[in-house]
């Protein structure tokens, strides 16, 4: 286990040893940033640690709302609704959904919390071929439905790869369904603006399409967030038991979230330098003859046929000063792999230490396996 001893930066301190960090979700590097600290040290001083409330009853301060209008800003949407949990979105949203639909049909590689947030009243409950449209519309065809709701990752925070949704949204509106996204790990990185999946694909504007969000990934912070009309922002808010019986976000948490839209707006480069920071090392990782994915995102996974190999690797990196995850990820198809998460902080020499720890393992992985061959 990596026992953290340090903030979590590109490189950490673990039981008194550094290391050069390669994971978790602090894309942009917001988790530690200065200014954030700041803001967030000030927020303590006027407000405290906590509001000790639910926003429902007393919990409700005039920086919630400021946190709001910013998110609503960044999204070009009207109203934003802030929550405890990114991991909470899901539910919230299909929660107050509730009604216009009767059939979820699901990526078969969706995240835990899409799963989690099914309704127990859902009778029919699909899952699809990994980001296969094609299978996506056959099911839904079979089974007649006429009011789905269809829910995927943005980015699926496993392979890093990009829902097709140019592919699965005309299936959806084909048959009058309704299209939720899940863009934990894509908010703040994807699209001209950051806006994430859908203004990738050009589907900002598109109805019947949900975002659901967080800001505990790119923008550093904690608390997701579900953007849109305001009169699905007044269902969340008069509908949703998790949304009103759960503490209001702390203000050091709300002050992080504003400070970090503001650092975003400010800082378009940030995103464009983390991708192709990421792309030229997923090439390199690639080139080497690993197994890994071909999307633009900074989630690079390494996949192996056998759990052993990708543990193996794992520990090989972090006797050598460098944390790479071995993956054993709750999701319904089981992948053995290691997980590279990439910062726009990561220095050239962190990268060229890990593609060299990486070249060493392989050849030393091969040369065993040519010596077993050979008796």
């Amino acid at each position: 286990m990596v026992l953290l001893n340090s903030e979590v930066g590109n490189f950490i301190i673990s039981n008194g040893r550094r290391y050069s960090y390669f994971a978790g979700n602090n894309y942009l590097g917001l988790a530690v940033d200065a200014r954030i600290k700041a803001a967030v040290i000030k927020a303590v001083e006027k407000y405290g640690v906590n509001f000790s409330a639910s926003r429902h009853t007393t919990g409700t301060a005039d920086i919630h709302l400021e946190l709001e209008n910013a998110l609503a800003s960044f999204k070009g949407k009207e109203d934003a609704v802030v929550f405890a949990s990114g991991f909470q979105g899901n539910s919230i949203l299909l929660e107050v959904l509730k009604g216009s639909y009767s059939t979820v049909c699901i990526d078969q590689s969706a995240h835990a919390s899409i799963l989690a947030a099914i309704p127990s009243n859902v009778a029919g409950v699909i899952f699809y071929d990994h980001c296969d449209a094609d299978h996506l519309d056959e099911l839904l065809e079979n089974s007649g439905s006429s009011d789905a709701l269809v829910i995927t990752d943005g980015i699926f925070p496993l392979t890093g790869e990009i829902a097709p949704l140019d592919r699965i949204y005309p299936v959806v509106r084909k048959h009058h369904g309704i299209l939720v996204v899940d863009d934990a790990h894509a908010t703040g990185i994807l699209g001209d603006t950051g806006k994430g999946t859908t203004e990738l694909f050009g589907l900002c504007g598109e109805e019947r399409i949900y975002q659901t969000e967080t800001m505990s990934k790119a923008l550093g912070g904690y608390g997701g967030f579900i953007s849109g009309s305001r009169t699905l922002t007044a269902l969340i808010r008069e509908r949703s038991a998790t949304y009103q019986a759960s503490t209001a976000l702390p203000p050091p948490i709300v002050a992080a979230g504003i400070a970090s839209l503001r650092i975003l707006g400010d800082n378009p480069d940030l995103r464009h330098q983390l991708l192709e920071k990421s792309w030229l090392l997923r090439q390199a990782i690639a080139e080497m003859g690993y197994r890994t994915t071909a999307c633009r995102t900074p989630i690079i996974p390494v996949i192996f046929d056998a759990p052993e190999k990708a543990r193996d690797l794992s520990h090989f990196l972090e006797e050598n000063g460098v944390i790479v995850p071995y993956m054993n990820y709750p999701v319904r198809k089981e992948m053995h792999q290691v997980r590279i998460a990439v910062s726009v902080s990561h220095t050239e020499e962190q990268v060229s230490q890990l593609l060299e720890l990486l070249k060493k393992w392989k050849t030393k992985n091969e040369n065993s396996q040519n010596q077993e061959s050979i008796y």
